[in-house]
């Protein structure tokens, strides 16, 4: 038999090793949830970022919540969507990879479109969930959605089976929202994988600002309701999670349907700026983002909760540019171009991270970075390698987020319009592969009924167009007779971008070569031969 005293050491040393497991096991647990922060992303429609009265000081109307949001956070003044149309900048951000690259060459898809992400393609959603995050996506999807069909086009759509495709099939364990943009077809809610009635009417075409297309619609979706449902679902979501007991983090994309059109401001937000409904719109958004700021806080997950607020592309002039400019309302901020544009207006956008005690709060950067970015930044977080055939044109911003300001985000980025246009972008230069705006705004091949200009002469004008985006961000003093180095250097770069299939490092990807792609023929004149 041991002496006492021998026994009393063992269970001297099993106590001490066992406050000391329970005292490292406790600051593990509350130190892992810095390396998860639950991810809100608030995901604008057609919000200009002028709109945004931090960013624009002389906006008609204030947008408090969201100037809050930069105040207790970062905000990037050199951020861009990868697209200025809603689709291929939705795609980007998801994705980490541009659009263009896959078969969508230009334009948008409509609510019946077939899926844009390819099947076995990661996303966002997929690398959180597979690293231990409960997801969600709630508002518009519009990327495509594979409809169980009984007849051709449209009016084949079995709305009564669930359809593939979706949110459901690229990473996402719960959505809620609607197909594609509010002003289109069809106008059913969409619940995980099918609709929650079958359209038993039709609505027909209505004109901006109150625009929308004509197609069936359900008995219990009625577009004044999109908004706050939107809204709605997202806080009961969030507070569900809360009150489930469970320390997963979460993933939230939350994309909203407005201020995109219908222009449909509801309730208290009718009349509020006296300027315009565009602006009432905006200020319902506005104070959307205030109640879900409010909701982390009263649930006490605002400090671990990383809040990211940006738009998908530039305002949109369906919603009168004149009848803004007349308030002395800049929806732009004085850059130029608006929504489809290859200009900076088309998609330079408020980007606004906050995340208190990790991310700086009330800075600015003019690190140049792209929504598309989002992917390897929350690779970075998580300290998970980014898979070799996903995010290609993805480049980490987690330095930025963490004030490493000596460290740069990005040095290129390739900017995309609604004519499938090509410009390309590194530090102050700026080169446009097109002679005109690439979208709506003039010049342009085709009038603008939006912003009532006439069609221009496109072959009369230089074919490419280069700007010194600190000397002229407003892209009024075209430099490429000035700059021929400049411009086939860029030009080379953008090429290279193209045909490598990828803009990062790691295995090269074949480039689409298949598909009818015109928007190329400026290639031919960018050769590394002397």
């Amino acid at each position: 038999m041991r002496p006492l005293p021998h026994l009393f050491g063992h269970v001297r040393r099993f106590l001490l090793a066992s406050l000391l497991l329970h005292y490292f096991s406790a600051s593990g647990a509350a130190a892992a949830p810095t390396n998860r922060p639950n991810i809100l992303v608030i995901f604008a429609d057609d919000l200009g970022i002028g709109d945004v009265s931090c960013y624009n000081a002389h906006s008609a109307w204030r947008t408090p919540c969201i100037d809050r949001l930069a105040r207790e956070g970062l905000q990037f003044t050199d951020a861009h969507s990868a697209s200025s149309l809603c689709t291929p900048s939705r795609y980007a951000l998801l994705t980490g990879r541009y659009a263009w690259r896959g078969r969508l060459k230009n334009g948008v898809l409509n609510g019946y479109g077939r899926s844009l992400i390819e099947p076995k393609r990661v996303t966002i959603a997929g690398l959180l969930r597979d690293h231990g995050y409960a997801t969600a996506a709630i508002g518009k999807w519009h990327l495509g959605l594979d409809w169980e069909m009984n007849g051709p086009e449209e009016q084949g759509v079995d709305f009564a089976r669930p359809f593939a495709g979706g949110p459901l099939a690229h990473g996402f364990q719960r959505f809620f929202g609607i197909s594609a943009s509010l002003d289109m077809p069809p106008y059913v809610w969409l619940r995980d994988d099918r609709a929650t009635a079958l359209p038993t009417g039709q609505i027909g075409d209505s004109d901006a600002p109150r625009l929308w297309r004509r197609g069936p619609i359900a008995p219990d979706f009625k577009m004044e309701d999109v908004q706050p449902r939107l809204i709605k679902e997202a806080l009961d979501w969030i507070s569900l999670h809360a009150r489930s007991g469970d320390d997963q983090p979460f993933f939230l994309y939350l994309a909203l349907a407005s201020p995109h059109t219908p222009v449909l401001p509801t309730g208290k937000f009718v009349g509020k700026t006296g300027v315009t409904a565009y602006g009432d719109f905006v200020t319902q958004v506005d104070a959307d983002v205030g109640r879900l700021m409010d909701a982390l806080e009263r649930l006490h997950l605002d400090r671990n909760t990383l809040v990211v607020f940006t738009s998908d592309n530039g305002f949109a002039p369906a919603v009168s540019v004149p009848e803004h400019l007349r308030h002395g309302h800049d929806p732009s901020a004085g850059y130029r171009g608006y929504k489809s544009d290859l200009f900076e207006g088309g998609h330079r956008m408020p980007f606004i991270v906050r995340w208190p005690g990790h991310v700086p709060a009330g800075k600015r950067t003019s690190a140049l970075i792209g929504q598309l970015d989002l992917f390897a930044t929350c690779a970075d977080l998580l300290g998970a390698p980014v898979p070799g055939d996903a995010a290609e044109d993805s480049i980490s911003f987690l330095p930025q987020l963490r004030g490493e300001s000596g460290r740069a985000a990005r040095e290129t980025l390739v900017n995309h319009s609604g004519e499938g246009r090509f410009a390309i972008r590194e530090g102050r230069w700026k080169l446009l592969l097109w002679p005109g705006s690439g979208g709506w705004s003039p010049p342009t091949p085709s009038p603008s009924r939006w912003l009532k200009v006439e069609a221009a002469d496109l072959s009369l004008l230089p074919p490419y167009q280069l700007y010194d985006l600190e000397a002229d961000p407003a892209e009024t003093d075209n430099l490429a007779d000035r700059h021929p180095e400049i411009v086939q250097r860029l030009g080379r770069k953008l090429r290279d971008c193209i045909t490598n299939g990828r803009s990062t490092p790691g295995p090269r990807h074949p480039w689409d070569q298949a598909a009818a792609w015109p928007q190329l023929g400026w290639m031919k004149d960018f050769s590394d031969s002397p």
